[in-house]
């Protein structure tokens, strides 16, 4: 059959990145973060028993290997994960220099990113007045609300009313490189929002910010929820990577989840799309049915990073994981000689952490279809070239096929 399946659980990190140092939550370096490892402790501790109890509870991703992931990136068990790997399994240490979404995924899907991104500081207001002089000005009002760092539910329960009397768009930024406009789905207007994000992304990018986000949201003061049709609006990546190494080769490819926005939709034939976790693994599953000979599926599941890493909620993390376990039963079931699954992520979102901002950490390299095999430390880009080599595609970028 020999199809490709890559799976990233956005932020599942595993500790030990060797340059965790240079970076930072809250002026504290992110030296000793471990996402899944800290997440486990805590569940044997009895610290994440909110809508689940004992220790974290993962035997499919611990029969690939996790456990074992886990103590080779960062030299520490994980309580739970001790599983006789069954499967490929090894952990993943990113160059570029950021930790970020696009950084990782275009970094496993072979291009690492050969600028620095651009940060707004942590100022009161962030950004240059020509940039939101011209926000305003494509969104027609007379200025912006906002204009600073911020999570996305506090500044939308903060400003939300005056941006609904006013009609100014609400403005922040994290410690990410993006732009994130907030709106109103009615009185604002959705199509309106992403208008404004997509006329307003060239000028960001040519800044080197990687993102401008559309965070639409609906409700009344008090009672605002934002909605599912967040849009990203990414920089392009600057050479070709491995979705676009196999539409060049009239390979069917598949993106599930915000993988066409990371990617601007370079390379993809389809994309799936849904509300939540739960729709996008419904996708999985059908493709694991119904995807095309030697064709590739990159899937994205952003519930672990954007629901509990940021909020450091890690009872609901650990939720999501042993969630997301039970799926991985099902799918690897559905999977069929030939194929390859890879399980990775892009980066660390450690729950037990200070501040709210991702975490530098190895990741994940589990594997499903090669047979046994420690891999070891290997590169993102390693990566690519191993689904590349399974899907005997011509390979343009770095990296080694550890396959």
């Amino acid at each position: 059959m020999v199809r490709a399946f890559l799976v990233v659980m956005d932020s599942a990190g595993i500790g030990g990145a060797p340059d965790a140092a240079s970076f930072f939550n809250d002026s504290v370096p992110d030296t000793g973060a471990n996402t899944i490892g800290h997440i486990a402790m805590a569940c044997a501790a009895g610290q994440a028993d909110e809508g689940r109890s004992g220790p974290l509870c993962l035997p499919n991703l611990d029969a690939l290997g996790l456990g074992a992931a886990i103590t080779l990136a960062s030299g520490g068990g994980a309580p739970g994960l001790g599983g006789v790997p069954k499967g490929l399994w090894g952990a993943a240490t990113e160059v570029s220099k950021g930790k970020d979404t696009p950084s990782g995924h275009w970094e496993m899907a072979g291009v690492p990113v050969p600028w620095n991104w651009t940060y707004f500081p942590k100022t009161s207001p962030a950004f240059p007045a020509d940039l939101t002089a011209e926000v305003a000005r494509l969104a027609g009002t007379d200025g912006i609300l906002g204009n600073c760092h911020a999570s996305g539910v506090p500044i939308i329960n903060e400003l939300g009313e005056a941006h609904i009397r006013s009609g100014w768009p609400i403005c922040y930024t994290s410690a990410d490189s993006v732009f994130q406009i907030a709106a109103h789905e009615e009185s604002f207007g959705l199509d309106r929002l992403l208008q404004l994000c997509r006329d307003i992304a060239p000028r960001l990018h040519a800044m080197k910010v990687g993102r401008v986000i559309a965070r639409p949201f609906t409700g009344r003061p008090g009672s605002f929820a934002r909605t599912p049709n967040r849009h990203d609006y990414a920089m392009d990546p600057p050479t070709p990577t491995l979705l676009d190494w196999a539409a060049k080769a009239g390979r069917a490819t598949h993106a599930i989840g915000k993988i066409g926005d990371i990617f601007s939709g370079r390379g993809i034939g389809k994309q799936h799309k849904g509300k939540s976790d739960i729709d996008l693994f419904e996708h999985l599953l059908a493709l694991a049915d119904s995807a095309e000979p030697r064709s590739l599926t990159f899937a994205n599941f952003v519930e672990f990073d954007s629901l509990y890493g940021h909020r450091r909620d890690v009872s609901g993390y650990a939720r999501a994981l042993e969630w997301f376990d039970t799926g991985v039963g099902r799918f690897l079931a559905r999977l069929r000689p030939g194929d390859l699954a890879i399980f990775t992520a892009d980066h660390g979102n450690d729950p037990t952490w200070t501040g709210t901002d991702h975490t530098r950490e190895r990741v994940p390299v589990l594997g499903w279809g090669a047979g046994v095999k420690a891999v070891g430390q290997v590169a993102f880009v390693d990566i690519a070239a191993s689904v590349a080599s399974h899907l005997r595609l011509d390979q343009t970028g770095p990296g080694r096929s550890f396959l």
